[in-house]
């Protein structure tokens, strides 16, 4: 298929330079799209239905065996020969069962080591099931034999929720070492993951996921899956994955190539509000007014704060003709562009043609036949211009912002009613008698994060965001109810996929229900999914960390585990002037076994634990950076270990990562994300008590 492409020659059917060059850079485009990936075969199962129900999702499909794959691929002839995952007919794939078959006969998946096949399973759905032996059903032999045949579906709805699957290839492929970047599970996805991945675009999907359960992969394969079935759609208005830090998002980016799809935007929230530079952080009392909802109505009376009633006539003159509109006629189309709350950008707009409408009935009047050019004319008069400046004059969004907590009188003018005297004075950032001086400008301003926010939403104000298509915000719980309109203002005529955890919102602001969130981002009564069984987390790790939940997240159901190793688990404590030693030495016994290794610290560890590593001869990794053979340690400060993972987790002094934070429960709740970092092991080194919650037997008095 790479080839056919390379060797299209479009010299005969391009009019124009132009055409060629859309021409050949889609032609590109097609070539890099169909790249060979080494390690990623190209189909990872295969059905076999029984026959074609009418009209269904599986016509034509009677007797007829489909191997399914990442992405559809085709013959010399055009005959498919590998159907794309995300097509009708391969949904059966990962929804059906032995009380559901979906016309299918039998399931088939194949095991692969290094991009090579080594082995395959064969799932019967309608009869007894046997093991398929190597190179039968129309397959060459694999160098490997055949997995034990299962006997039920993988785990599903009608089975428990920590019930492990039956196919052995599919519990080898969740066992797998963590290597590298994030990867996709299109191979082994469960039902009730693809329900969501194959939700409607119509709508928008909150997701509530424990840790482990895969939900910010399946925001990922829910993009591609809409990308698939509502291409020309979203290639005009287009998507945009969200998520928390440029690390996280540099170790999902090979997610989405690896299905074929190379267009998809990332974007933090920060990259997204980023109209001026950031070199000031905010207190955190500070920065939680700056991101409350309150705030949007604020800058809204400031920027209608600007609006005024004209006092005086227009008088325009056209020849030897004065038109005169009278100051209380001004006022009325003043007051009604107010009252119609549009958009302020929009009305200024408006006004100037108002005002030359006005002019023209009276032209109208007198006997002449003004047509649209004289209206546009008039509207660009000096006088009516005169009048738009002084009625409604723009109004520049980061001159707006930095006035507002720059002037404690236009502050306190703007937020009467709704900030307190004290919440204004916590973001002003000139406090009376404190000697300092407000910005002379925007450049010379020290702007915080949150400054970025409200400078959006003013910009908002004045002229509309662009919409996309679809949006996935991931890790949505740490956001503040301004950061949500914020990303919602992106799509607004479009939808979104929501992922998240309550229970892992480590910032003071963090949400406190999906229903909240969900107000504040424009989509109210969107449904809320929760994904509880865990696939990455070992049994005995999530248990642990588990017991946090009733003090970080109440009502939350506690997740499962379906892998079958418990994982290898350990905490040693230690003195405290051993604690270093012991973290490195926790992490040369991990290294001693295959997969990553993370090794996580608060913010004020982190410098001595480098020193120690580099004085030992032993390299390290930053978070995002890629591990391999050679790199598999990687030091990580708690603040940015949401949303990656390792095979083994050293955990170095819990009580650090508490005091870290601006309070105990969000202390908690970060500790509760670095203790569900790991795929295969965690040890836990700590010289200060454990939280009460995590003490074990022995451990009570600290």
């Amino acid at each position: 298929m790479r080839q056919d492409a390379e060797n299209l020659n479009i010299a005969d059917v391009t009019a124009n330079w132009v055409n060629a060059e859309v021409l050949q850079g889609e032609i590109d485009a097609r070539i890099k799209a169909l790249a060979d990936l080494s390690h990623t075969p190209l189909f990872f199962g295969r059905l076999d239905y029984l026959h074609a129900p009418g009209i269904d999702l599986t016509e034509g499909a009677a007797g007829e065996s489909f191997y399914i794959g990442r992405r559809h691929v085709h013959d010399a002839d055009g005959d498919p020969m590998v159907i794309d995952w995300r097509a009708p007919v391969s949904q059966p794939f990962y929804r059906a069962s032995k009380k559901d078959p979906m016309d299918l006969g039998l399931r088939r998946r194949f095991g692969y080591t290094g991009g090579e096949l080594t082995a395959y399973e064969d799932e019967h759905l309608t009869g007894p099931t046997t093991v398929t032996p190597p190179g039968s059903a129309g397959l060459a032999g694999p160098s490997g034999s055949a997995g034990p045949a299962s006997s039920a579906s993988p785990a599903g709805p009608e089975g428990p929720a920590a019930e492990a699957p039956t196919s052995r290839l599919l519990q080898a492929e969740i066992e797998r070492p963590r290597v590298g970047p994030m990867r996709d599970i299109v191979a082994t996805i469960q039902p009730e993951q693809d329900e969501i991945v194959r939700a409607g675009i119509g709508g928008t999907v909150c997701v509530q996921g424990a840790p482990g359960t895969g939900k910010t992969a399946v925001g990922l394969h829910r993009v591609a899956y809409l990308l698939y079935a509502h291409r020309e759609r979203l290639a005009r208005s287009g998507t945009l994955v969200i998520g928390p830090n440029r690390s996280f998002l540099h170790y999902i980016e090979q997610v989405l190539p690896a299905l074929g799809e190379l267009e998809v935007k990332q974007a933090t929230v920060d990259d997204l509000v980023a109209h001026v530079p950031v070199h000031a952080t905010d207190e955190a009392a500070a920065a939680m007014i700056k991101g409350d909802a309150r705030m949007a109505e604020v800058l809204r009376r400031a920027v209608r704060s600007h609006i005024s009633v004209p006092e005086e006539p227009c008088v325009v003159v056209r020849g030897s003709r004065r038109w005169r509109v009278p100051a209380y006629e001004l006022e009325e189309i003043v007051r009604e562009l107010t009252d119609r709350d549009i958009r302020y950008g929009a009305a200024r707009e408006a006004l100037p043609q108002r005002i030359a409408h006005a002019v023209l009935v009276r032209m109208e009047q007198a006997g002449e036949a003004p047509d649209d050019r004289v209206q546009d004319a008039v509207a660009r008069n000096a006088a009516v211009k005169a009048v738009v400046k002084s009625a409604w004059p723009p109004v520049d969004p980061a001159k707006l912002v930095l006035r507002l907590l720059g002037d404690a009188d236009f502050l306190a003018e703007q937020a009467e009613g709704i900030l307190t005297p004290e919440e204004q004075k916590a973001i002003l950032w000139t406090q009376p008698g404190s000697g300092k001086r407000a910005a002379r400008g925007v450049k010379s301003a020290k702007w915080s994060a949150a400054d970025t926010v409200l400078i959006d939403e003013a910009m908002d104000l004045i002229e509309r965001t662009p919409s996309l298509g679809h949006v996935v915000l991931d890790e949505a719980q740490d956001l503040s109810p301004m950061q949500y309109r914020a990303v919602g203002r992106r799509c607004t005529t479009g939808s979104a996929t929501v992922l998240g955890d309550i229970a892992q919102g480590t910032t003071p602001w963090a949400t406190g229900t999906w229903e909240e969130a969900l107000a504040h981002l424009g989509k109210p009564g969107a449904a809320v999914e929760e994904l509880t069984q865990g696939f990455r987390v070992p049994r005995e790790v999530i248990a642990y960390a588990s017991r946090l939940l009733p003090a970080i997240a109440p009502g939350l159901t506690e997740a499962t585990s379906i892998r079958e190793s418990a994982g290898d688990f350990e905490i040693r404590r230690v003195e405290p002037d051993d604690l270093t030693a012991a973290a490195l030495a926790a992490c040369d016994d991990a290294l001693k076994k295959e997969g990553s290794i993370g090794l996580i610290a608060s913010e004020a560890r982190i410098p001595v634990l480098r020193t120690a590593l580099e004085a030992a001869g032993v390299s390290c990794l930053a978070p995002g950076e890629e591990t391999s053979a050679e790199s598999r340690l990687t030091l990580v400060p708690a603040t940015l270990a949401k949303g990656l993972e390792y095979d083994y987790v050293v955990l170095d002094e819990p009580a650090a990562i508490i005091d870290g934070e601006p309070d105990e429960r969000t202390g908690l709740r970060r500790l509760y994300v670095c203790l569900t970092r790991p795929v295969s092991g965690l040890t836990v080194v700590h010289a200060a008590p454990l939280p009460e919650p995590l003490r074990l037997p022995g451990q009570l008095t600290g």
